[in-house]
């Protein structure tokens, strides 16, 4: 049987695309390169025989002759650097039109005003673009006074709603979510809108990363995903992948609240011992014909990339890492492994903002011959391989 993994590491992007300063973004942003640098080197040695290296300079991975996979920089075609974007364009589904953000003021009060009219919420805290760390710091006290939601957004196209879940139930949050969903689907054309659930511990709130849900616009398109399910096979999406596409063409999925949750679940499923999934849909095939494991690691993004921790980004990288070789032993050879990223988010750059970038490429099997596929137009080339590899 025919099996594909994609393992997306969340905001690792290697360089600065031609049109960042659009973007609000640095010329010189290279999440990558800059995180290698702060840690004075990544130690990678499983992404370095690979070629990790080759791709750009990176600090402590050297370049190889005898490389093993092949490897490149993809170029995004969409215009946007958010998780949407750049899952959907690896999946084929390019975007024509940008998602909406809100970064000057805040989301309209009309917006805010018909929020708090359906949830009943009685007000909310905050409204502006803000880091979600120090939005916690400034309002979490009200908020735990007051039960009144926390929403902030970003650069990104994002509504995010925070609140203590030990004063307001966890389902609560979620229904906040689910009715903001609704509500900007009617009005405007943002991407996500995310459950921020928080505690507090040692005295300082604390965000509860395995209880984070991402409520995604619907994808507008099939994307690959659908194609593999409606041929009679199974997609199994680690971590936020069912959230990303709102359960299109997810046939089975659990979420996670760590990257090493993440990977341990990955090498399971290369391993053919696939764990229960929080989803598994009814219609989709009892036998399936083809596998594709599609994992998303957020901790690069989520904790280091927006927290301004590059010592920590590069720490999740080399943890990445000591399970490449792992789930290369546990594939066969009708199995193919793409590692890439989505965007980036470069901790070493003002601000706490994703950060619009090129991102790497490796590809590897037990029989594909070693490459340098060099730069490619389209983060959609991922689709394409996974596509042919599947059906071919």
């Amino acid at each position: 049987m025919k099996r594909a993994i994609v393992v997306v590491i969340d905001s690792m992007g290697c360089g600065a695309m031609p049109d960042a300063e659009e973007f609000n973004d640095l010329p010189t942003c290279n999440t990558l390169a800059h995180v290698a640098h702060a840690n004075h080197g990544l130690n990678v040695p499983n992404l370095e025989k690979m070629g990790f290296g080759n791709i750009i300079d990176i600090e402590g991975v050297k370049k190889t002759d005898n490389y093993t996979a092949q490897y490149g920089i993809l170029k995004e075609i969409s215009k946007g650097k958010c998780t949407t974007t750049g899952h959907w364009e690896m999946m084929g589904l390019v975007l024509d039109n940008p998602f909406k953000v809100y970064t000057k003021s805040g989301f309209p009060k009309e917006i805010i005003d018909e929020f708090v009219k359906r949830t009943g919420c009685g007000g909310v805290l905050g409204n502006k673009a803000a880091s979600g760390t120090a939005i916690l710091d400034e309002l979490h006290e009200e908020h735990e006074k007051t039960k009144k939601p926390i929403v902030y957004t970003s650069a990104d196209s994002v509504f995010q709603i925070a609140m203590n879940i030990d004063v307001v139930p966890l389902e609560t949050l979620y229904e906040y979510c689910r009715i903001a969903r609704e509500l900007l689907n009617e009005v405007t054309n943002v991407s996500r809108v995310i459950a921020r659930p928080y505690q507090i511990v040692d005295g300082k709130p604390k965000r509860v990363s395995k209880y984070r849900r991402d409520y995604s616009v619907v994808p507008f398109k099939k994307t690959l995903c659908d194609e593999v399910k409606e041929s009679g096979g199974y997609v199994y999406g680690i971590g936020k992948i069912e959230d990303i596409f709102v359960g299109s063409g997810i046939t089975h999925a659990i979420h996670t609240g760590s990257n090493t949750e993440g990977l341990k679940l990955t090498l399971e499923a290369v391993q053919t011992k696939l764990p229960k999934a929080e989803l598994k849909v009814s219609d989709c095939a009892e036998t399936p014909n083809k596998y594709f494991i599609f994992t998303n690691l957020v901790d690069t993004d989520m904790l280091y990339g927006h927290r301004n921790d590059a010592i920590g980004y590069a720490k999740a990288i080399e943890e990445i890492d000591t399970y490449i070789d792992k789930i290369q032993e546990a594939m066969t050879e009708d199995d193919l492994l793409v590692i890439s990223a989505d965007h980036g988010c470069d901790p070493t750059v003002p601000g706490t903002d994703h950060t619009r970038e090129q991102i790497p490429l490796l590809i590897w099997s037990k029989n594909i011959k070693p490459e340098n596929l060099g730069t490619r137009v389209g983060f959609n080339y991922i689709a394409e391989r996974v596509r042919d590899w599947l059906f071919n």
